[in-house]
Parts: C-alpha cells; sequence; structure tokens
C-alpha cells in the first residue's frame, strides 16, 4: 500500500454524500468491476492507496453540513486487511457519530465486527445501515470467486450480529455469473438464510455481471483459470457486451421476488436504496395512535 494526502473526502449533495478512505481493494474477487479503466487507477490495483488525511478531511466536511446519510465501501471496501492497523475508518465513523450524521456501509468482510460497538452507537443515535455482498452458497466455489475473504457462511453469522444489535442490513446479491453461480440452488439457500438473519432489502440488476475494459481481461484470465472453456462460451452467448444477464435471469428474479415477499425484505432497488440513504426524521410530529399504550 502506499499513501497520499487527498484534497477531498465527500462526494455527493443534499441528501446523502459518498466517502473512500482507500482505492484498490486485497479482496481479490474475480468480476471486480472497480478494475474498470474508467476509474484511471494509476497504480496497480492490488497497491492500495490510502486517504492518511481522511479523518481530518471528513472533520473539517462535517463541521458545518446538514445532517445526512454517508456512504462508504461502494468503490473499495473499507474494511480491507490494512484497516486492522490504520483503522481510518474507525476514525471517519466515530466523526459521523460525533456530528450526528448516519452511515451506510457497504462490505464483504467480517472485519467490521470490530467497529460493532460504534454501528451501535450511529444506530441509536441516527441511523446505520450495513451492507454485504453475497453471491456464492457453495465454499469451494466461493473461495475462487472471492478468495482473500471471508466466505458467504461467515458473513451470514455478521448479519445476525448485527440483526442481535438492532442494527439494520441489506444485501447485494450481485453479481449472478452466468453458468457459474446462477442456480437457482445458489440463489434461493442465499436468499433464505438472509431472512433468517433479519436482512431488510435485496439489491440485484437483472441477475447477471458487468465487464468493460479492465474488468473484462482480468475476469477472463480468472475464468480461463479455475473454469476451462467458459471464456469461449461468454464470447460466443455475449460477444462485447456490458450488460451479461443469465440465461435463467427472469426465472431467478421470479424466484428472489417471491421469496422476499413471502418473508417480508424489500427487493427494489430504488426502494432500498431511499431506505439506505434517508434519515429518520426525529422531528416529526408524533400521532395520537404513537402515543396510545
Amino acid at each position: 500500500m502506499h499513501f497520499v494526502e487527498a484534497k477531498g473526502i465527500l462526494n455527493g449533495t443534499g441528501g446523502h454524500f459518498g466517502m473512500n478512505i482507500y482505492r484498490g481493494c486485497t479482496h481479490g474477487c474475480i468480476y471486480c468491476d472497480s478494475r474498470s479503466k474508467c476509474y484511471q487507477f494509476t497504480h496497480s490495483f492490488e497497491d492500495i492507496e490510502v486517504k492518511q488525511n481522511a479523518p481530518e478531511l471528513l472533520e473539517k466536511a462535517l463541521r458545518n453540513a446538514k445532517p445526512a446519510m454517508i456512504g462508504t465501501g461502494a468503490m473499495s471496501d473499507p474494511y480491507m486487511h490494512c484497516e486492522e492497523s490504520l483503522h481510518l475508518t474507525r476514525k471517519c465513523l466515530e466523526l459521523i457519530l460525533k456530528y450526528g450524521f448516519g452511515a451506510a456501509i457497504q462490505t464483504k468482510a467480517d472485519r467490521i465486527l470490530q467497529d460493532i460497538d460504534l454501528l451501535d452507537e450511529i444506530n441509536r443515535n441516527t441511523k446505520c445501515v450495513v451492507q454485504m455482498t453475497l453471491t456464492t452458497w457453495d465454499d469451494d466455489l466461493c473461495a475462487i470467486l472471492e478468495p482473500n475473504v471471508c466466505n458467504t457462511k461467515r458473513r451470514i453469522e455478521v448479519l445476525k450480529q448485527l440483526r442481535d444489535r438492532g442494527i439494520p442490513t441489506i444485501v447485494w446479491l450481485t453479481p449472478i455469473l452466468p453458468f457459474i453461480n446462477d442456480t437457482e440452488e445458489n440463489v434461493e439457500a442465499i436468499l433464505r438464510a438472509c431472512a433468517d438473519a433479519g436482512v431488510k432489502g435485496i439489491i440485484d440488476f437483472g441477475m447477471g455481471l458487468t465487464l468493460r475494459e479492465g474488468d473484462r481481461e482480468y475476469y477472463y484470465s480468472a475464468l480461463d483459470k479455475y473454469f476451462p472453456g467458459m471464456k469461449q462460451r461468454y464470447i460466443r452467448h455475449y460477444g462485447n457486451a456490458y450488460e451479461l444477464p443469465s440465461p435463467d435471469s427472469r426465472k431467478l428474479t421470479a424466484l428472489l421476488r417471491s421469496i422476499c415477499e413471502e418473508k417480508g425484505m424489500m427487493y427494489k432497488p430504488e426502494e432500498c436504496f431511499e431506505y439506505m440513504n434517508t434519515l429518520p426524521d426525529k422531528n416529526k410530529q408524533m400521532s395520537i395512535f404513537d402515543l396510545q399504550t
């Protein structure tokens, strides 16, 4: 990893903000869109760029800002191995708590549990939503697709611990890789485990994945290594397309909707995003029904 002095830390305006403390990732997921050339990395993706002044920048930004939700983890996981020693995510969460903001954190790592006390406090003070990405129920397959991070079953355990603290969770069921993990058995196993863990909502964008320059080459190299002949099958089926939906996307989407409706989980992306990006209105007057005992 290498350290930089960043010029800014928050992006977005109005109701919610985004924040990336790190650039790059060490999880090694074979499908990672963040490898795409459009993000203009000037260093190796695994050579993590650390915004060492992130807490100072964040405090400066929050002092005069109206409380809102702050999301992190969309581009780089905030709980990679380096967080164990640097604690920059924790320092930023402490500031989010101090200034009365909310947090929406996206991760694959059980390392988030090291901050569960702080997440709990933020959630009781304003709102904290934890998002976990789950793609593959099979442990052996998970070790291929997401090699340097805890497996799905461990992530389910994390979701349960968050549930027990009253911290709401959202699951990203994406990407679903055509001809690899796009089975009803896989999707159903994950969804039912999510329901058991008290997950509030599931985000999916059509049961497939996206590939673009940079990401595509890395993914195809992994297919050649672990799934001989699969790259050729992709090329025959999809050509050079950006969106690669599973051939069974309609059936899998119907399964998603059915289980979510059965278990009371949100499944429309816009509904999940609205939930994650909205702070509760503490000034909302209680109705006569709220006052009844």
